[in-house]
């Protein structure tokens, strides 16, 4: 049976003209009209944003201000917190009933599972999903959970091959490679003819799936119910990623920071390719030596014997089921403002980050950006992952799977053998294997 919010929340189950409707099973609501001046809106809101506080938090912070221009009388409690922590504290938070943000970005695939055990607000029939035909047609299933939504989409992303071109040009490499053995062969002479390493592979489960998908494997099949993490699709996968560290194409990633020494390395110029998403394109624009978005590559990435597949992220805003009913309409003033046509075309111009409305793809500033030019059709082409509550935790265990192939030298078949018994203990008992 569906956990609801009632219960869960202090407030009343109504639904206000803008509203968000709070998660009980009775649809039967009372009404109350909206504040129409809004320097007459006062309420308190917090927010936990959970961009990267160097790269993308200034930008966001921006937004706020601007907010405050049209709403002066919403104060916003900005925090930052770390992406890696935020699941976790969210829910502890959540349950404990106090301490939880308001508001929160979240990654789409903690959605499920937030609303699952009754954290979130209901966004059906309110203004935050009146318009919900200008967002991208990707993203239609992202925010739901049974047949409810409970999110709407802030930022969508996947991962694509980054490359250095200058290196490229050096190393004699006309084009981006398309296959993983074409990678190789690039890597190589990278290598060879520059003295950069050829590729930086992040050791983390979520970089590992571009490898899986383009041998044709997967996590789980939400649908048949049934753990697919230890295919034989998958060791084939694993072993293609083993080999180009084998190789020397790719060195052996670090034990420690991993993605921090690639986003280094690959700043420095000292490795031509990685793997990784819009987020960081303002980080790599921003280094002092990298050459600017002139010497930035961005391409598919390379596609297995099947096809060239990377999972579909991104960000979505979610309110807290126990937030105050008074704090309502200003929350959603504050998620329609930030999510805004307009915001979604700011944050494209500054960071490069994709939008989620369609119409934002309208607005100059989107259509001459070579950056959400180059992504788009990474997106357009990404793997949707599972959209269900335990989809968050399927990626602990393949994150320790990641270490252990790529740094620790595990065989490939043995460790994800070890990933389908802890799926099937841990995280969805229910599944066949």
């Amino acid at each position: 049976m569906r956990r609801t919010a009632r219960g869960m929340a202090v407030l009343a189950c109504t639904t206000l003209a803008l509203t968000l409707a709070a998660c009980g099973d009775d649809d039967s609501a009372g009404e109350s009209g909206r504040t129409t001046d809004p320097a007459a809106l006062k309420a308190e809101l917090t927010w936990w944003d959970t961009s990267d506080p160097k790269n993308e938090g200034p930008a966001f912070q921006q937004l706020i201000a601007k907010f405050n221009q049209v709403y002066p009388n919403v104060k916003i409690n900005y925090q930052s917190v770390p992406f890696g922590e935020a699941q976790n504290k969210f829910k502890t938070a959540a349950q404990a009933k106090t301490g939880a943000p308001d508001i929160l970005r979240a990654e789409v695939a903690w959605v499920p599972e937030f609303a699952s055990l009754g954290h979130l607000y209901v966004l059906d029939d309110s203004d935050l999903t009146s318009d919900q035909a200008d967002y991208l047609e990707t993203l239609q299933y992202a925010g739901k959970y049974e047949a409810k939504t409970y999110s709407v989409p802030q930022v969508t992303d996947s991962l694509a091959l980054l490359y250095n071109k200058e290196l490229f040009e050096e190393a004699g490499i006309t084009a981006a490679p398309k296959t993983w053995a074409d990678l190789k062969t690039a890597a190589l002479a990278v290598e060879r003819k520059t003295g950069a390493d050829g590729i930086y592979l992040n050791p983390a489960g979520y970089f590992l799936l571009p490898f899986m998908y383009g041998e044709g494997g997967d996590l789980v099949d939400a649908r048949a119910k049934k753990i697919m993490v230890d295919s034989s699709r998958n060791i084939v996968a694993l072993n293609i990623a083993k080999d180009l560290i084998a190789s020397g194409a790719a060195p052996k990633p670090a034990a420690n920071d991993a993605y921090g020494t690639m986003m280094t390395l690959f700043k420095e110029k000292k490795v031509a390719m990685i793997l990784n998403g819009p987020w960081e394109v303002n980080n790599i624009r921003s280094a002092p030596t990298f050459g600017g978005l002139e010497n930035l590559g961005i391409a598919p990435v390379p596609a297995g014997s099947i096809r060239s597949s990377a999972p579909m992220g991104g960000h979505s805003y979610v309110v807290w089921s126990g937030m105050p009913q008074e704090k309502v309409e200003a929350a959603v003033a504050f998620i329609r403002f930030m999510n805004s046509t307009e915001s979604q075309g700011f944050l494209a111009e500054r960071l490069g980050l994709l939008p989620t409305r369609k119409s934002a793809y309208e607005l100059d500033a989107v259509q001459n950006n070579p950056v959400v030019t180059a992504f788009r059709p990474v997106v357009e082409s990404a793997m949707e992952r599972p959209w269900i509550p335990e989809g968050g935790q399927l990626f602990g265990p393949l994150d320790q799977l990641a270490t252990q192939v790529l740094v620790q030298d595990k065989d490939p078949k043995t460790a994800l053998d070890e990933v389908a018994r802890k799926y099937k203990a841990e995280v969805v008992p229910s599944y066949e294997r």
